[in-house]
């Protein structure tokens, strides 16, 4: 995210100065998912090029209806604004257009909230004729209440609503109107680009390939498992959101003697805006379509069990919460001595319902470890399913055996 333009000394490549703003609403029995450290908020700050300076965190019983954080929270703000020489400032939750006016009005640089710096990552990352038709519809959406400029790198940005330079020069003058009728534009385009994929989805089902989908919460390392079993080049890098496109490979399994078809899709975070998990439906669809899910986690993060409960979230979202899964603690060589697991396969209640433990085991996609061991259970699965599938007198069901 560029520099916005409140500080013409500061050259064009300097990364934007950002306060991080939490609220803890400790009325709420959800206190689920608040992040005292802001540590995610950060992370994604610094993916969309901003450089946090300072970390400020609130504690309400219920959103000021004009402020969010009340006035002397505002005024403790603006003070670290003024001594940092902030150019941003961004909140963990979602605020409304009318508090995001106001806020900026007080503080004097633009606001903006968790959504919209998600919305700004997937719009840098989207590489596909898809994946960047997909973000487009989700930012105009979402600017579609608020017709206020964030970034002024929109300003520079062709195509985006289709007028003069994109959506940062354009949407202070354009309506409502005209910005639904490019909503309706795009989403005529991605309905005839999600076409060709359902067909090419039908032609895979129809070949009988068993499909294996990654999924799991953005930068457990799902990229770089999926090159390490595919011998694949797809872009893998520790940052949220390195890939946002659908990748699928062709994997042998020599366990089974057969090839499974194995995607990798997109990663979810806490409060992955709904009309971006609306807008990538067709992608999402690899997961809901899969035969087996390989639920990665990232195995040295503190925040492990709230982040597997928010990937489980959006998959019964999608449609794809029944599939058989196989959990895959990812980052085994991040763990130390003493946290390392006694053996590399067992078996979890991951305590969403599901009535039988899940299949488990530790891998590190970096030194290979335990990679073999999830082949294998790759294979069992498949080869459970085909059982499955020729015993047509018995109920279809997938298992998967320790």
């Amino acid at each position: 995210m560029a520099a916005p333009e409140v500080n013409p000394a500061s050259p064009p490549s300097e990364a934007a100065r950002a306060i991080l703003v939490g609220v803890d609403f400790s009325s709420r029995a959800a206190k689920q998912g608040f992040d005292e450290t802001l540590d995610e908020l950060a992370l994604l700050a610094e993916s969309a090029g901003d450089s946090p300076v300072a970390r400020v965190v609130a504690r309400r019983q219920a959103p000021d209806a004009a402020l969010f954080v009340g006035s002397g929270k505002v005024d403790e703000i603006k003070l670290l604004v003024q001594a940092h020489g902030a150019h941003t400032v961004l909140f963990d939750q979602a605020i409304s257009p009318a508090q995001q006016r106001n806020l900026e009005r007080a503080l004097g640089v633009p606001v903006a909230d968790r959504t919209a710096l998600i919305l700004e990552i997937f719009a840098r990352r989207a590489q596909s004729h898809e994946g960047k038709l997909q973000v487009e519809l989700a930012r105009l959406q979402y600017l579609a209440t608020r017709l206020v400029r964030r970034w002024s790198h929109l300003e520079r940005q062709s195509g985006g609503i289709g007028m003069r330079g994109g959506p940062g020069e354009a949407q202070i003058e354009l309506d409502r109107r005209m910005i639904e009728d490019r909503i309706k534009q795009v989403k005529e385009r991605l309905k005839r680009v999600q076409k060709q994929r359902n067909t090419q989805r039908r032609a895979r089902g129809r070949s009988g390939v068993f499909r294996v989908s990654l999924v799991g919460y953005t930068n457990a390392g799902k990229s770089t498992l999926f090159n390490a079993l595919t011998k694949a080049r797809s872009y893998a890098a520790d940052q949220l959101f390195a890939t946002l496109d659908t990748t699928t490979r062709s994997m042998y399994l020599g366990e089974a003697g057969a090839s499974v078809s194995l995607s990798d899709t997109v990663g979810f975070i806490r409060d992955l805006p709904h009309k971006l998990v609306e807008a990538f439906q067709a992608t999402l669809q690899e997961a809901a379509d899969a035969d087996l899910l390989l639920h990665v986690v990232d195995a040295a993060s503190p925040q492990l069990d709230e982040q597997m409960v928010e990937v489980q979230r959006v998959l019964h979202d999608i449609g794809a919460g029944d599939l058989p899964q196989l959990l895959v603690y990812n980052k085994l060589d991040s763990l130390d001595p003493d946290q390392r697991p006694r053996e590399l396969v067992d078996q979890l209640l991951r305590g969403d319902g599901a009535a039988e433990p899940t299949p488990r085991v530790f891998v590190s996609a970096l030194t290979g470890e335990g990679l073999a061991e999830l082949r294998a259970l790759i294979a069992e699965a498949m080869q459970g399913a085909q059982a499955a599938a020729d015993a047509p007198d018995h109920e279809a069901q997938l298992s998967i055996h320790e």
